[in-house]
């Protein structure tokens, strides 16, 4: 029976890219064989590295698209975004940033959804959602899937996807604020944090049959999601999550 031939390529990953990889391999370069004849995306999919990390691959040195057919011999480095330099001449992998971000959040990610949704960021999180779901409304709505599932961001249908490096939700949010750099879009306070729609003032005459009693006494000013008719007010809950945006550091 005929040996089956064996091929080698050189990879060297970038920067953040180095998370997906185990650490005998990180910031390195290393050898990978292989036999059948795979797709550069395939390739690096295979490694760990979901695409939607994937800024730009060069080959020997040239800019290639996801669907290079890697050959024996090839040196591929490949990079995350890049924030500083320019590379408006190379091939870009990564669809343009979403204009308005809006996001979708895995079941994962429950924490974080309502710390998001906390600053006023369109968050859509449901602990039910499975990946089909996840995927459908991301391409339908033009949303960023944040999910801490390698294998979602792995499919191909998947434009615009990000791995959530940290553990803890308080850790989680300043990773995405700076990621996507958010700052400009964040308004605390301003949307539903059970249901994500936007707040709306409302009389206080409107809901007085609905307040404890001494919210009656102490507060004037309230808002009401006209989604699911949940109301607001500038109670100890706000002051918990003033509390929290201030050791954040987050600015608003």
């Amino acid at each position: 029976m005929m040996k089956e031939k064996t091929y080698k390529v050189h990879f060297r990953f970038y920067e953040e890219l180095n998370d997906f990889l185990p650490p005998a391999r990180r910031k390195i370069t290393f050898v990978h064989r292989f036999t059948n004849n795979a797709s550069v995306k395939d390739m690096i999919e295979s490694l760990g590295v979901p695409h939607t990390e994937v800024y730009l691959i060069l080959v020997n040195g040239v800019s290639v698209d996801f669907n290079y057919l890697v050959k024996d011999g090839d040196s591929i480095s490949v990079y995350p975004v890049f924030d500083s330099f320019d590379i408006s001449a190379v091939q870009h992998l990564r669809p343009e940033p979403l204009r308005k971000p809006k996001f979708i959040l895995d079941v994962h990610l429950g924490k974080l959804a309502k710390l998001m949704r906390m600053l006023g960021l369109d968050t859509l999180y449901e602990n039910d959602y499975n990946d089909k779901e996840i995927i459908k409304i991301s391409k339908k709505e033009r949303r960023t899937i944040l999910t801490r599932d390698i294998g979602i961001l792995k499919q191909n249908v998947v434009t615009h996807g990000y791995f959530v490096r940290n553990i803890k939700a308080e850790e989680q949010i300043i990773e995405i604020i700076k990621r996507f750099n958010l700052h400009k879009f964040i308004n605390p306070f301003s949307r539903c944090l059970e249901c994500n729609k936007l707040l709306e003032l409302i009389n206080k005459d409107l809901v007085i049959d609905r307040l404890p009693q001494k919210v009656k006494e102490s507060q004037n000013k309230f808002w009401i999601c006209k989604q699911c008719d949940k109301i607001y007010w500038r109670g100890t809950h706000y002051q918990k999550m003033e509390n929290l945006l201030n050791k954040l550091n987050i600015k608003y």
